[in-house]
């Protein structure tokens, strides 16, 4: 037993469920109920016995709530599910308003920070409802009645299913799991003090400096990581000998932040000033010198997220590790599936085509910070700069943004009056402390949270890109809970899904500011959408592969998992990307802030491009009416992932749109 497990008091030496002798309760039941009920019988109490503990009672106290508890006449069935999901939507939305608020002060930026908000967002209100109902029995009435469904099952029947039946299903699915409540507050905790080391993560970017030592960025410039690195290395996309300069000075950062090798100095002390080059630090009147790197801090907060994850595991048999959870529960797609889509795009042999194209338009090799290129569709030297003089101009303030938000859901992205309405009245845009985010509600009434940062100087095309990405997440939370016939059904297949509703509000930006047609047919968007579902399936791969490496490696320090993520990230990049952009043993691919302070989430955005295109496809048919058809689909709610594309576009999710939008482009502008 590990020291870990010692201390959180959950060896695994403890038993946590009470073989139950089913047979004889299930005949009780059969004889009290009818034959006709036998299948439903012998599946409640299958279900319910495996998650009853000794703490629950002995068998005479499971056979009892079986026969009180267990319903077969129509009627009384339909009370109960009535209740019980009138009941969870309460309960739910209440408790998540509740931790909207604790965790307000370290995500919103609106006065000073204070220490009690690190603890306040440590604080889970939800942590002890599955629990709780389990001790009051809820639980095992809910379990007893409504079946769970496996992925296959709902793959295989799920179309045939009535709206009521999957509301059942998604009902039965908050008792999938019975994780203790201080379980789920060590995951809480673990999360939350990785996002505080994300959105405390600024690089000084004034004191760092090119080969010679030379100063490139602006007085008192410092950078978030890492979105807002990234957003330096595309303002570099300009052509300009300097703005290349700067570019391969970030990716330098971002290797060492990713190595962890950036001397501490350069992070705590004003005077340092750091050549990411000789990683060299120098002082005010002296000679370059080695400075003592940082600690593995990125990589003791994914540890401790794992290992928290590792106290869940065995409270869920069925899917046995964070990675089961992730991929079969919570996306309802496959491991094998998913990385499978994601090699499709990245070992595509359209890439090589692309990347030529994008050479011959830049009139230079290819190097690593072109990963981030975003300027495929632009027509003149001069758009991007149009493009960002304008969002300044017109969105000076998120306040501005704000008060825009009715015109641009129905006068620009045709969503009906009525709808543009209802999400303007139910979306709450406050200035984020990091990077931008959404938070959904889980009540109908209470207002979905859009978090966006709002720079000095006007929000520019960044942010409003940024604004946009998060109104679409926004937008999604409020038609699919406030127009939705089951509360349970509220939401999306999965995180993907919402997130290509964001990608496609973000694409939307030229047309928000008048500078072109909504959803435009331009062939180079699938160039673009293609480009970045790559970059960022890459990143996937290597966040999938850190946590098999910690499966595989559960004792393992942080210095241990960093020499495993830099070694894995390096990997991937001279299997996929070194060929066409260079920088062969590049760690970049481990960069991304989401892989440390939101553990497996990564895999969505490369999904999430997919589903978006295969969304813009099918939006192309309907111009002057997108935003009225992006409700419809939203309307179809939480059911399984092909089911809900089927509904959306007429096809499953796939690759297979965006590659051939990419034949078609190349043939049609070779460049």
């Amino acid at each position: 037993m590990s020291r870990h497990d010692d201390a959180a008091g959950v060896g695994p030496e403890r038993t946590f469920h009470m073989p139950i002798d089913t047979g004889p309760i299930i005949e009780d039941l059969v004889r009290l109920h009818g034959e006709a009920q036998h299948d439903r019988i012998r599946t409640g109490v299958s279900q319910a016995a495996a998650r009853w503990r000794p703490e629950d009672g002995d068998d005479d106290a499971f056979a009892a709530m079986a026969r009180d508890h267990f319903e077969s006449r129509p009627e009384r069935l339909d009370a109960l599910f009535d209740r019980l999901e009138a009941v969870m939507e309460q309960i739910d939305g209440h408790l998540h308003e509740a931790g909207c608020a604790a965790h307000r002060g370290a995500e919103v930026e609106d006065g000073p920070g204070l220490p009690l908000d690190a603890l306040l967002a440590g604080w889970e209100p939800r942590a002890h409802l599955i629990e709780d109902l389990f001790r009051t029995g809820v639980a095992f009435v809910v379990l007893l009645n409504f079946p769970l469904a496996t992925a296959e099952e709902k793959d295989a029947d799920g179309a045939g299913w009535s709206r009521r039946r999957w509301a059942e299903v998604r009902l039965a699915e908050y008792f999938s799991w019975r994780v203790p409540a201080e379980v789920q507050q060590r995951t809480t905790a673990a999360t939350a003090a990785a996002d505080r080391y994300i959105d405390s993560y600024r690089i000084p970017v004034h004191r760092v400096t090119g080969p010679e030592g030379e100063s490139l960025f602006e007085a008192w410039k410092c950078l978030l990581s890492h979105w807002a690195l990234r957003a330096q290395i595309r303002e570099g996309q300009d052509g300009t000998p300097e703005g290349l300069l700067r570019q391969r000075v970030i990716v330098l950062v971002m290797e060492r932040i990713v190595t962890q090798e950036i001397p501490l100095d350069i992070l705590i002390t004003p005077r340092a000033r750091w050549n990411p080059w000789t990683n060299l630090v120098t002082y005010t009147g002296t000679a370059p010198a080695p400075g003592d790197r940082e600690p593995d801090t990125r990589y003791r907060c994914l540890l401790d997220c794992f290992r928290a994850a590792r106290e869940a595991d065995r409270h869920t048999p069925e899917a046995p590790t964070e990675l089961a959870r992730s991929f079969e529960t919570d996306r309802e797609m496959s491991e094998v599936r998913v990385t499978g889509l994601l090699r499709e795009v990245l070992e595509s042999p359209l890439a090589p085509r692309v990347a030529a194209w994008l050479g011959r338009r830049l009139g230079r090799p290819l190097e690593p910070q072109d990963l981030w290129y975003d300027r495929f569709c632009e027509h003149g030297p001069g758009q991007a700069a149009l493009l960002d003089e304008m969002a300044r101009r017109h969105y000076r303030t998120l306040e501005d943004f704000a008060r825009s938000v009715p015109d641009i859901l129905h006068a620009d992205l045709g969503f009906s009056l009525d709808d543009s309405r209802l999400v303007a009245g139910h979306v709450l845009i406050e200035q984020a402390r990091g990077c931008g985010h959404s938070m959904e509600a889980m009540l109908r009434g209470c207002p979905a949270r859009l978090r966006a940062p709002s720079p000095p100087g006007g929000l520019g095309a960044e942010g409003l890109a940024t604004a946009m990405h998060e109104l679409g997440h926004a937008t999604e939370q409020v038609l699919s809970l406030e127009q939705m016939d089951h509360s349970l059904l509220a939401g999306v297949p999965n995180t993907a899904f919402t997130e290509a509703i964001a990608f496609w509000f973000q694409a939307q930006v030229p047309a928000v500011l008048g500078l072109g047609p909504v959803g435009g047919a331009d062939p180079r968007r699938a160039l673009q959408v293609f480009w970045e579902a790559r970059e960022i399936a890459g990143v996937a791969l290597v966040d999938i592969g850190a946590w098999h490496w910690m499966y595989d490696h559960p004792e393992a320090s942080p210095a241990d998992l960093r020499e495993a993520v830099v070694a894995i990230a390096r990997e991937t990049w001279d299997r996929y990307y070194e060929p066409l952009l260079g920088g062969r043993g590049s760690p970049l691919l481990g960069i991304y802030s989401h892989m440390i302070s939101n553990p497996l989430y990564l895999a969505d955005y490369p999904l999430g491009h997919l589903i978006a295109f295969q969304i813009e496809e099918h939006l192309r048919r309907h111009d002057g009416t997108q935003g009225r058809e992006i409700a419809r689909m939203v309307r179809c709610g939480n059911v399984a992932p092909d089911l809900w594309m089927r509904n959306a576009t007429g096809a499953p999710v796939g690759a297979a749109p965006l590659l051939a939008a990419v034949e078609g482009a190349l043939q049609e502008d070779p460049g």
